[in-house]
């Protein structure tokens, strides 16, 4: 099969175009470099059964001819990052909105099967103990940027369904939870390797609020194999899915966490909300996910725990580093 990643320079897109071409497909990975990296696809740079394409999801022609040439899409193009949608939330809204819209037109015109990456920021703030598939969504003010994001996510699955459901377009959609390993960068506000370069640095570790934040993370590989399983299932078309860990931990504890296993002389120190609601800041108290759909559609579940997420983490960035 020929599939059309696009975002495939970027952290979960480059791994994805890996774990493809290992598969036995052939792969076009459409990135404009504005968050990825030419570096992360280094491993692929002479496999025939590659092909990268530098360019935007917003150059509709580009797009279009590229979607032509393939079997299916795998949408993973997006502006990504708390501090991103923060410091550009116009350009973020065009990227996440205008450009998901082209790559979705054009491959339900050409009927082309899709899947398409959401995100857990779906939910917003909502507190429920475990989110599933239809839980509300529970947002705050669209004046802060931080929802921008979120609201572009929500305008991106309605546009898939919609899709689905006038057209028979056969299209999935993925939420993913807190995505974290070997690649990811600190730059946009992930909190893992943020803390992991400023451990590594002996710099304080910055966390905001108090700290007693809960997250759940998931281990890059465990993902991949998740998004491949939900691409490869011969039902679940028009629906929602989510992807996510199994290990919940508070921000404080994952900072402590951190530093102790660099055996950094780092402190933690905590930034105040206040200091952020200027920029347009919002955080989320919990966030946990329930995947059961998903393991009930594929048989996945995640295997990696935070410890070997952090362990990998780590490892790459010295090696980066070095």
């Amino acid at each position: 099969m020929k599939i059309l990643v696009t975002g495939g320079a970027g952290f979960i897109g480059s791994h994805l175009c890996e774990a493809l071409v290992a598969a036995g497909d052939n792969v076009i990975a459409l990135d404009d470099l504005s968050t990825g990296a030419a570096a992360n696809l280094a491993s692929l740079n002479k496999n025939p059964k590659f092909t990268f394409v530098s360019g935007s999801i917003l150059d509709e022609k580009k797009v279009e001819q590229l979607i032509e040439a393939v079997d299916g899409v795998m949408h993973f193009a997006a502006a990504v990052g708390v501090q991103k949608i923060l410091s550009d939330p116009i350009g973020s809204l065009k990227t996440n909105i205008q450009g998901s819209e082209i790559v979705m037109t054009n491959a339900a015109r050409l009927r082309k099967p899709a899947l398409i990456a959401s995100s857990s920021e779906i939910y917003g703030k909502s507190t429920a103990a475990s989110l599933s598939e239809d839980s509300e969504r529970v947002l705050g003010s669209p004046l802060l940027a931080r929802w921008t994001y979120s609201e572009a996510k929500a305008i991106d699955e309605a546009m898939a369904h919609g899709l689905f459901e006038r057209d028979g377009w056969p299209v999935k959609i993925v939420r993913l939870f807190n995505t974290v390993g070997p690649r990811q960068t600190g730059a946009y506000g992930m909190v893992i390797p943020r803390f992991i370069n400023a451990a590594l640095s002996n710099q304080p570790v910055i966390v905001h609020g108090d700290g007693t934040q809960r997250r759940v993370f998931c281990h890059i590989q465990d993902a991949i194999a998740g998004i491949l399983a939900l691409w490869r299932a011969e039902s679940g078309f028009g629906e929602a899915f989510n992807l996510g860990g199994f290990e919940e931990t508070t921000i404080k504890k994952l900072a402590q966490r951190i530093i102790d296993k660099v055996e950094s002389n780092s402190k933690v120190t905590y930034q105040p909300y206040e200091e952020l609601s200027a920029t347009g800041f919002e955080d989320i108290p919990r966030r946990v996910p329930n995947t059961t759909k998903l393991q009930k559609l594929t048989g996945w579940k995640a295997e990696r725990d935070l410890e070997k997420i952090i362990d990998d983490t780590i490892a790459e960035i010295r090696n980066r580093a070095s």
